[in-house]
């Protein structure tokens, strides 16, 4: 008499939830300390034929003219909110519903986090991981790692990223050495780095980068900036 086979076990859906849940919150625990590999994006690129230049380095390797430059540029509530600027998010949706120059209200933690753990993209599947990864790095890292971060994973040429290589593709200095002047250009070319120059820049850039210029005077008198010195 043949004996019947044991039944098989099924894997229930709760070990993959928890899989899906906890692999995020490695992820970003890892990255707490040791610097993130190449990226999504960095692949990406990659494969449309551009190069590959990073080199990463610690914030005290990076000028400070820098880290007021982005802030001033990109998000100067930085060390005010915890991740998400509505105030920022609402003023891009009604530039963008009066069919002006269309503009994110994506903060320094959001770019990160997307730099970082996800991919280029606007879909909503997207904008809602990085929404999670976002809290989870502001609960995880201090201000200065999310900027120390995205100042190494940030794209800021064909084929450029971050600070350091940037610097050296430019201006043809390390990042510790950039002037006032040359940390505006960098953060001025941020919104499309494939297409604007820090060096030799054309009309727009160097408008930006004067006006980035005289607000980094505000972010550092006003100490918007203390939270990443």
């Amino acid at each position: 008499m043949n004996t019947p086979a044991p039944p098989r076990r099924r894997i229930g859906c709760l070990p993959i939830l928890l899989a899906g849940l906890l692999a995020p919150l490695v992820g970003v625990l890892v990255h707490s300390v040791v610097p993130p590999p190449i990226t999504i994006l960095m692949v990406t690129r990659l494969f449309e034929g551009e190069g590959l230049h990073v080199r990463w380095r610690s914030l005290n390797r990076i000028s400070p003219e820098l880290v007021d430059a982005v802030i001033a540029a990109e998000d100067a509530r930085f060390c005010e909110h915890n991740g998400f600027d509505l105030e920022a998010i609402q003023q891009a949706m009604e530039d963008n519903a009066e069919g002006g120059r269309i503009r994110g209200g994506s903060t320094i933690s959001q770019q990160t986090a997307k730099n970082v753990f996800l991919w280029p993209g606007r879909s909503w599947i997207r904008k809602g991981l990085e929404a999670g990864y976002t809290a989870l790095i502001e609960t995880f890292w201090t201000k200065r790692r999310i900027v120390e971060v995205y100042l190494n994973v940030a794209e800021m040429g064909p084929g450029v990223y971050g600070a350091e290589a940037a610097s050296r593709h430019w201006f043809g200095k390390s990042a510790s050495e950039l002037t006032r002047a040359e940390a505006a250009r960098l953060a001025a070319i941020l919104p499309n780095p494939r297409e604007y120059r820090a060096a030799d820049p054309g009309p727009y850039v160097r408008r930006r980068a004067r006006a980035i210029q005289g607000n980094m005077a505000v972010i550092r008198n006003e100490g918007l900036s203390d939270c990443a010195a």
